[in-house]
């Protein structure tokens, strides 16, 4: 999870509440059991956290049990490409490849020195040789990655995650479309903002993140390209959600 610009700081009223301890101690409970410590990749992922957390990233990493929801996602469609845009620290792309070895995942980040991190995680993960880390606005280097597949270098994505900055989140999902094939899944990460969406409180109306997240939604209800839906969400992240969408 990253930013690919930098977010503008809004005041404490205008972001989501923190996550209530019962929604934290569920998702620690369920962890426990469902990808306990001796998981195969429970290791590299903690030392992705740790190495994060040490070179300075913020804590913005998807919650650990929405990461394996990705990464089961991937497994159950068999997807053979991954798009993701905003990568952080690798903590996402490293649970979608170490839980499928078969995958291919390219990520794209906007900040050099989050790329650096990410890299350097991916590469003690020995994961280099399935992710690919672009560095750059992603609304810049995504159409590299299109010309690619385009020109059959790469194959078409079967699954998209976005979760950077909001405000371009209908653009990322656009462009994406256009390198999926038909049945492939594209996940729009932090669009219910604890309810915020559907407030019609007017300070909702100049903040960005629900801004964006209220333009991707409304934008995919009209495009015959996909067919979509809201899930909401409870846990790690507090309350939030993910817009899920099928390629027509």
């Amino acid at each position: 999870m990253s930013d690919q610009q930098q977010p503008t700081t809004a005041p404490r009223s205008t972001r989501r509440p923190p996550p209530d301890p019962k929604a934290v101690a569920t998702d620690l409970y369920t962890l426990n059991h469902l990808h306990p410590s001796t998981a195969h990749n429970s290791s590299i992922l903690s030392r992705t956290l740790e190495n994060s957390t040490a070179q300075g990233l913020p804590p913005i990493y998807s919650p650990r049990a929405f990461a394996k929801f990705l990464a089961l996602q991937a497994k159950a469609i068999n997807a053979k490409h991954c798009l993701e845009v905003g990568t952080l620290g690798g903590y996402g792309s490293i649970w979608l490849a170490s839980e499928n070895p078969g995958l291919k995942v390219t990520t794209l980040e906007f900040d050099p020195h989050h790329a650096e991190v990410a890299r350097d995680n991916i590469a003690t993960a020995g994961l280099t040789e399935q992710i690919t880390v672009h560095v750059g606005p992603a609304i810049e280097t995504l159409p590299t990655v299109l010309s690619d597949i385009q020109s059959s270098k790469l194959e078409k994505f079967d699954l998209v995650y976005i979760d950077a900055d909001k405000r371009n989140n209908w653009n990322y999902f656009d462009a994406a479309i256009k390198g999926c094939r038909k049945g492939a899944v594209i996940m729009v990460d932090n669009v219910v903002q604890g309810g915020a969406i559907a407030s019609e409180d007017e300070i909702w109306n100049t903040q960005e993140h629900v801004m964006g997240a209220r333009r991707v939604i409304e934008n995919a209800g009209k495009d015959e390209r996909v067919s979509a839906t809201v899930i909401q969400t409870i846990g790690e992240g507090s309350h939030d959600g993910f817009l899920y969408a099928v390629v027509l």
